[in-house]
């Protein structure tokens, strides 16, 4: 079985770092990643959530920056939980193993 996912895509944000009290470290971000629809004939966007911890969190916490490029290698991950209504929910994200900083692309600030 084979559990990987290689993307390539600009970040949706600035990342967002959380600190818990046993020193580890998650940071969280999204990443727009375009495709053509051979459908529609146009390219369209995908966005995914992407988490990551320890080092790795610390370091895209300090480099990744709204609209930078970067390559994400990593693994399809979900969270389930029951909402204050009662009903279970459930995303999923990329959890990411390894973090690429690409050149080009406007930054915004």
């Amino acid at each position: 079985m084979v559990n990987s996912v290689v993307l390539v895509g600009r970040a949706g944000q600035d990342p967002e770092m959380k600190y818990f009290e046993s020193g580890k470290v998650k940071t969280t971000f999204s990443i727009a990643v375009n495709r053509w629809d051979y459908k529609t004939k146009e390219e369209t966007t995908d966005w995914f959530n992407i988490e990551l911890w320890d080092k790795l969190a610390e370091i895209s916490g300090e480099y990744v920056k709204k609209g930078k490029q970067v390559a994400i290698d990593g693994k399809l991950a979900s969270s389930k939980w029951t909402d204050a209504s009662g009903s279970q929910r459930e995303r999923f994200f990329i959890r990411a193993t390894n973090l690429r900083l690409l050149s080009g692309g406007k930054v915004q600030e």
